[in-house]
Order: C-alpha cells, then structure tokens, then sequence
C-alpha cells in the first residue's frame, strides 16, 4: 500500500540563546475587519519547540536558531496564517499579520448536513489512529486524548473518507516524551488509491521527566527516530555528507514497464545541487523525478516489512516525487520548501506523528 501525506509541524517551548546560532523574528497582528491589535495571539515557528504569545499591542518577537521556518499565527475565531521566515530575510522584524474572521463556508456545510457519519468514532476511529499516529512501536505508547472532537464524512459517490476536528487535537507521545497540539485542517483517504493525506498544525511540548532514567530513554528513542528520517536526510544533503551519514540516493526509471532503480555516481551533480552562502540555502532539481532514498545502517521495521513483504528487508528504501521542473529550497535546520511540491512513499510514510521530531530537535552526537 503506498500512501501519501503532508505534514506541516509546529512546537512550543522556551529557547536557550547559548545552545545555537539565532536571529530574531517580530512583528504585529491585527484584526483584517477593525484593525485593532489582537492580544494573546498564538505565535508559532513552524516544527520547533519555539513559540510565543502577543501582547497588549499585539506585537510579537522570537528568537529562532538559525535555519528556515513556517511561522504560523493562530487565533480563536481568525483563520490561520503562516509566512516563511528564513535566516538571510531583511523582513524578519517588521511582520504583520490581518487575521480574517472566520465564515462558515456553504461547501462545508453540505458536506456535514448529507455525508457526516453519526458512529464515525466507532467505525473509522482505528483506522483513523492508524493512519495519523501511526503502527510504530513508538505509537503504542501515545494516544489522542480528545477523540470526541473529531467528525467523519464518508462520501459514498466519490469512495473518500474525511476527518475534521472541532477543537485541537490533544495527542500524548509517551515513547518520545512530547505532548503534542495539533490543529488538524483536514484528514482525507482516498479508498480507490489508498492514499492518505493530511494537513494541520502540531505545536509540541516536551514532557517534564520524572527521574534521570525516563529522561535518558527519550534522549534514546528520539535518537532512533531521527536516524533514518527525512529530517536527517535532509540535514545530510545539505551538509554534503550523505554517505557518511547512511544514506544514498538512486534514480527510479521506468524500463519496458518496469520501474528501476539507478545508482548515481556523483548524487550530488544529478540532484544539481546548487548552495547560495548568502542566504545559507541549497537548492535541489533532480534530473529524474522519482528518487530512491536508501538508509543503510537499519533495517525496516518488523512490523512494516509484515505489512509490505516485497519492500527491500535489509535496509530501509523511501520514495521522494518531484513534481516536473520544480526545485526545492533546503535550509540548514532541514526545513525546505515548497513542501507542497515533494511528496513521499514507501518506508518514510511508515513514520507518522508518533516518531516525528521538531526542526530544533538536535542529536547528542551533532
């Protein structure tokens, strides 16, 4: 089964300035319809544990750690907006933000009055957790706290399954010791593909250890989450030291109606990877664009090669898409864009929001 996903992260928690490199992002949030200031509007850089609130005047500041954010502002009521913030950007101290109130749009509203479905927890509730969190060891030790805010529509005539959430989402990540706020935009499954997507806004919080033993086991088991994922493929790719780290990169081809994998000689050339020192940034454009991610130094998880028999058994193998002629931007931390342009299959999509980890998030060893 191939599936799909988007996901935007967000997190929260108070940043040291003597751990790393920063520069600093402010600015101000109003009202689009009256213009006045809005006081306590959430601020949040995009997959960090870095946020903030806004104050009387709606003024806001951060310091962020070098590297390229989403900084997302929220505000009951307001529809959300996110900016991409980078470390070379001029603008990163005069920020506005016009919040619009939120309409109900006639769209939505069809779709609950004629596809909700009245028992969507107790039919679609697992899959749902399966599909979102994930089947991961790490995921047997989380569980969404809240699953009475959600709702399910099951559209009959196009075989698709959707999931929005009337509050956000509450999910408690007890293997990685995160709390996690997620702000779930959409959930849909398309049952014709098996494809899966998902749009949202996790904010996480790490959890308060209560001795130096659950604190070392988190120290651990967020290690072993970060080997191997797209965060640290990415940091690798932009740090030129791919091989070192595990990782290589091959070509898929279609051949007499068969799909191949190419070896590349120098990866780095067939990616026309391209850094620009001015703006701390490299730049990707694959000459193919299906490209093979193999990680060397684990294997697949049981659990997925029993799920996915024919999948590679002594290393893991991820597919990252490209749409045509589209480049992505990475960044130091390993945050790129436009995420909306790369999207993901095979061993990748085994990881969901029970291993994700922020972009702040930085091993012992690094």
């Amino acid at each position: 089964m191939k599936l799909f996903f988007v996901l935007t992260a967000l997190c929260l928690f108070s940043f040291s300035s003597k751990s790393q490199n920063y520069y600093i992002v402010s600015g101000k949030v109003i009202s689009t319809e009256t213009g006045q200031a809005l006081a306590g509007t959430s601020v949040f850089a995009q997959n960090t544990t870095i946020g903030t609130a806004t104050d009387a005047e709606g003024n806001f500041k951060l310091y962020l750690p070098n590297g390229g954010y989403d900084l997302v502002v929220t505000y009951s009521g307001y529809t959300t907006e996110s900016r991409r913030v980078s470390t070379g950007d001029e603008g990163n101290k005069s920020l506005l933000f016009q919040l619009k109130q939120k309409e109900k749009e006639m769209a939505e509203v069809s779709v609950v009055a004629t596809t909700e479905v009245k028992d969507g927890w107790e039919k679609y509730g697992s899959f749902f957790i399966d599909e979102f969190i994930g089947k991961t060891g790490n995921s047997k030790t989380s569980r969404l706290k809240n699953p009475e805010a959600l709702k399910f529509y099951f559209s009959k005539k196009r075989n698709r399954l959707k999931v929005l959430a009337t509050e956000t989402l509450q999910i408690e990540n007890q293997a990685l010791g995160y709390n996690i706020k997620y702000s779930l935009d959409s959930f849909t499954h398309e049952y014709a593909t098996e494809t899966s997507l998902y749009t949202g806004y996790p904010l996480f919080e790490e959890m308060t250890a209560t001795d130096s033993m659950q604190k070392g086991n988190w120290m651990l088991a967020r290690e072993q989450a970060y080997q191997g994922s797209m965060l640290h493929f990415m940091r690798s790719l932009y740090n030129r030291n791919l091989k070192d780290e595990g990782f290589e990169v091959q070509f898929l081809v279609k051949s007499n109606d068969r799909q191949i994998a190419v070896s590349l000689k120098d990866a780095y050339a067939a990616l026309h990877y391209e850094r620009d020192d001015s703006s701390k940034t490299v730049e990707i454009l694959p000459n193919q664009t299906e490209v093979g991610i193999i990680f060397n130094k684990e294997k697949p998880a049981p659990a997925f090669l029993a799920a996915n028999p024919e999948e590679p058994a002594t290393f893991q193998f991820s597919v990252l898409s490209f749409k045509p002629q589209e480049s992505i931007v990475i960044e130091e931390n390993g945050y790129f864009y436009d995420q909306a342009d790369l999207s993901i299959s095979a061993y990748w999509t085994w990881d969901k929001m029970a291993d994700l980890l922020p972009y702040d998030y930085h091993p012992a060893n690094h």
